[in-house]
């Protein structure tokens, strides 16, 4: 586990992820009775006449309403987020520059570009199918392509999370 890059997880009330701050963002949260620590990591800051535990995830004492009307860009960097780097067809995780975006349904056949059509393919998986949907080629998804309904989602898989991020990260 990773805790030098000082990102810490901030979590809605209700335990849905909101949004990723600096470390120091999250101790005045925490300061300011804004949050409290639900994950820690084993280490402590150290201040003068206070000793806090290292926050590695802090929820918000209040629920903050997220507007559903926010549409997130479909873009190939939010689309790699959302799938996690790893190829939808056949699990592979090649790295971002060896990750290709495909049209579940082809473009051709009348496929749109949305978030419940676009998915990462390697490449090879990517020329496999050609132009043809995944039934018609034999595939399979791993799971099917949605819209993202967290801002934070995006913005998590962008970064390099922390293990005990992802029980609050995945199905949501």
């Amino acid at each position: 586990m990773n805790t030098l890059n000082g990102a810490v997880l901030v979590l809605n009330a209700s335990y849905e992820p909101l949004n990723v701050v600096s470390i120091k963002r999250a101790v005045v949260l925490l300061l300011k009775e804004k949050a409290e620590v639900v994950e820690a990591a084993e280490r402590y800051l150290h201040a003068e006449r206070l000793s806090l535990p290292y926050p590695l995830v802090i929820r918000l004492v209040q629920y903050v309403k997220i507007p559903r009307h926010f549409a997130l860009p479909l873009t190939r960097r939010m689309v790699l987020a959302r799938d996690q780097y790893t190829c939808q067809y056949c699990g592979a995780r090649p790295g971002s520059s060896e990750l290709t975006l495909d049209h579940v349904i082809p473009r051709s056949r009348g496929g749109r570009k949305t978030w419940e059509n676009v998915v990462a393919a390697c490449r090879r998986c990517n020329q496999r199918k050609d132009d043809r949907t995944p039934a018609e080629a034999n595939m399979r998804l791993l799971r099917p392509p949605f819209r993202p309904r967290y801002v934070a989602l995006a913005l998590v898989y962008q970064m390099q999370e922390h293990d005990v991020w992802r029980k609050y990260i995945q199905g949501k």
